[in-house]
């Protein structure tokens, strides 16, 4: 049987289209407090279905959504019904089997099924550990039959490695990945070939600027809507509005040659990365529904012409900062709603930091480990401006290693828990100014080291590597910091 080009399997039981509708924008349609009909909802989304779109993908806080692809999917009791993702947003904090089990229950009861077609996960911050609890816990529900597959969203290729080499089953990462944020197809996609784990792609438009209707077009002054607001932070960064039309220019071009829209060359050449699954294209539920014009994606290829044209107009870009995820952890801050800095200071530490008695200028951070009350030490002291962490080792929770065999995966981890301690000292990583690595295997050093360059690329502390031999358990590294808070 010839497979379709619009089609692709996931999972042995899961086919999707690859143009996946995103329902996100019910949340900016009812931001003002109006609710949709869900059945007019329905009637919408039906109509997708109908000419092929199947495949609707949602989250806990996109307004309605959920209602609304439930009273959809109830119109199908003996037929094959459409795809739903959706994806569950929790706050960091403890992640107890009754939290997990209680949010993905409402996902089910919203949605009206008796299984989650494909459940995918977002993490605020990773120096809250809990997010490798509420996935194993996931995971139980998976094998319980709650969840047909696991996706993550806004992860970077660090975490998802993480989350693999600690025993978590992960079909999808839902990422940024445009003409203009290009960063996905660096060390993700290449993790993701790896792997075996594929990538669903949002903002693959630009909330709707990668188009002729942007072409040669005025920078705008004003944006009504939450997608263009956020996609034309995206633009700024990457090298504001000249250099964007650079990217329009090119594509256009290309899609002169190829007798198809503008948007139909932004979707291809997201779909051509072989780590790219499907691209999530907006539904605003009867507005600007262009769904004859996007099944001309599959009817055309780009050639080395197409891809010169647009590395050229790449070269007049910046890159956008960061890993992929990281515009909702840290600045700048390219998000719907703009600066997250105070969603993120509201966050508990995972730490608690406690004054040393009888040491006026001295505080202390435990991690819960079982080996620092036994051997009398902490993860981490401050006194005056330098914060002092202990060797630290990818110890989850008292005495789980974490990604057992994975020096990449753990040192990830641990950089984590160094930061959390840190922070909860009053100080960041950009503090940092000295770190040490002992490995177990100086063979390692290279995942080791990438792991490191993510966290401090940009900061450059003083660094030691050496190979110390057997380290205690399956742990395969561990790093030690000092930071100094001036």
């Amino acid at each position: 049987m010839t497979e379709r080009p619009d089609r692709i399997r996931l999972t042995p039981e899961l086919e999707i289209s690859r143009l996946v509708c995103g329902l996100w924008q019910v949340a900016d349609i009812e931001k003002n407090g109006t609710t949709i009909d869900p059945d007019k909802g329905a009637d919408a989304l039906q109509a997708y279905a109908r000419d092929g779109f199947d495949t609707f993908d949602m989250a806990d806080h996109y307004g309605s959504a959920e209602l609304i692809t439930g009273r959809l999917l109830s119109r199908y009791r003996h037929e094959p019904r459409p795809v739903a993702f959706t994806k569950w947003c929790p706050e960091p904090g403890p992640m107890t089997r009754e939290i997990v089990r209680r949010g993905i229950e409402e996902r089910l009861t919203r949605l009206g099924v008796e299984r989650i077609d494909l459940l995918q996960f977002h993490w605020w911050t990773f120096e809250h550990p809990a997010w490798l609890d509420a996935l194993h816990e996931m995971q139980r529900l998976k094998d319980e039959g709650l969840i047909g597959a696991l996706g993550l969203t806004n992860f970077d290729a660090g975490h998802l490695g993480l989350a693999l080499s600690d025993g978590i089953e992960i079909a999808t990462n839902q990422v940024s990945f445009s003409l203009v944020d290009r960063r996905a197809a660096g060390a993700l996609s290449d993790l993701c070939a790896r792997r075996g784990v594929k990538l669903l792609a949002y903002g693959t438009l630009c909330g709707g600027f990668l188009s002729e209707t942007w072409r040669g077009k005025p920078e705008p002054d004003a944006i009504p809507d939450w997608s263009r607001s956020k996609y034309k932070r995206f633009i700024d960064t990457a090298g504001g509005w000249a250099a964007f039309q650079g990217i329009l220019e090119a594509a256009s071009r290309i899609a002169r040659r190829h007798q198809v829209s503008l948007s139909n060359v932004a979707s291809r050449w997201v779909l051509e990365h072989p780590a790219v699954a499907a691209t999530i294209i907006g539904a605003r539920l009867g507005e600007n529904e262009h769904r004859g014009d996007n099944l001309k994606v599959f009817g055309f290829s780009l050639d080395a012409q197409d891809h010169a044209d647009l590395d050229a107009a790449f070269a007049a870009t910046q890159p956008i900062p960061g890993d992929c995820g990281d515009e909702y952890r840290k600045p700048p801050f390219l998000t719907a709603s703009g600066d997250l800095s105070h969603h993120l200071s509201a966050i508990p530490s995972v730490y608690t930091a406690e004054p040393v008695p009888g040491r006026p200028g001295r505080s202390r951070v435990s991690s819960g480990s079982i080996w620092e009350p036994i051997a009398g030490y902490s993860r981490a002291v401050r006194v005056g401006d330098r914060i002092h962490v202990s060797g630290t080792t990818a110890t989850h929770a008292a005495d789980r290693c974490v990604a057992p065999g994975d020096a990449g995966a753990q040192a990830t981890y641990i950089l984590d828990k160094i930061a959390a301690s840190i922070t909860a000292l009053g100080g960041s990583m950009e503090d940092v100014v000295r770190t040490r690595v002992y490995l177990r295997d100086a063979s390692q050093w290279e995942p080791v080291s990438r792991a490191h360059g993510r966290v401090f690329g940009t900061v450059l502390p003083a660094n030691t590597m050496v190979e110390a031999g057997d380290l205690i358990g399956d742990y395969a590294v561990e790093i030690e910091a000092e930071a100094v808070c001036d």
